[in-house]
């Protein structure tokens, strides 16, 4: 298989709607950005939820989003990736400490995995805590 072009037959597990059930089904981003390309996603047509893919793979960056956890992710990310997009720590190491301030096992702290309630926690806690120091333990 040439290089630029990508197997779709690389991710073989079938992803099923959260919301309505319903086979998500491989397509191009286009779909969803106005004609955009940013690569291959997972969408339930039937409900708009839609999940990205790893770059050049067919795996699932995290699970499939409506509009609402969407929403919400976006929300998480604007708190939470200054952490280690200043330089202060290393992703992994702001991940880890998330771990710790949710009580979660560090191999499920990952916000595409978060659910609407899990991405409320995190803005919730991160708004109780704004003006401190989330670096220290």
């Amino acid at each position: 298989m040439e290089k630029n072009k990508r197997d779709l037959s690389e991710y073989n597990e079938l992803l099923y709607c959260p919301y309505c059930n319903k086979e998500a089904v491989l397509a191009s981003s286009k779909e969803i950005y106005n004609g955009q390309d940013y690569g291959l996603i997972w969408i339930c047509r039937p409900c708009r939820a839609y999940v990205g893919c790893h770059r050049g793979t067919t795996k699932p960056l995290g699970r499939l989003a409506n509009a609402e956890l969407r929403d919400w992710k976006k929300r998480v990310h604007a708190v939470f990736d200054p952490l280690w997009k200043n330089g202060k720590m290393r992703r992994g190491e702001a991940y880890r400490k998330l771990a710790n301030m949710l009580k979660i096992k560090r191999e499920y702290c990952h916000i595409g995995m978060f659910d609407v309630k899990m991405c409320e926690r995190v803005v919730n806690r991160f708004r109780a805590i704004q003006g401190g120091d989330y670096g220290r333990d």
